[in-house]
């Protein structure tokens, strides 16, 4: 389990506030770019898997077993979709 801090501290620190300490503030921006780098490889590895198990079902699945997952799928992402539609609608508080 890859278990990553993102804290505010890596961004945004006591000594950010007065007076200005740009070395400081730009290692702690290099190394919240590190982790943000570290997530993104972790999403793409996680994305690259997923694409190689939906091209690979027909190895391991029977046809009915495969038309099930794949409408299943399908329904899943229905339902994001329209979860992410109700989101975006959203009364927003000001």
């Amino acid at each position: 389990m890859l278990l990553i801090s993102l804290s505010s501290d890596t961004i945004i620190s006591d000594s950010l506030s007065c007076p200005p300490n740009m070395a400081n503030y730009m290692g702690q921006m290099a190394i919240a770019m590190n982790k943000l780098s570290t997530v993104e490889g972790f999403v793409r590895q996680a994305d690259n898997l997923r694409h190689q198990t939906i091209h690979r079902l027909h190895q391991f699945l029977t046809t009915r077993q495969a038309a099930r997952c794949l409408l299943a799928i399908a329904e899943y992402f229905h339902r994001l979709r329209a979860l992410s539609s109700l989101w975006l609608a959203r009364p927003r508080q000001e």
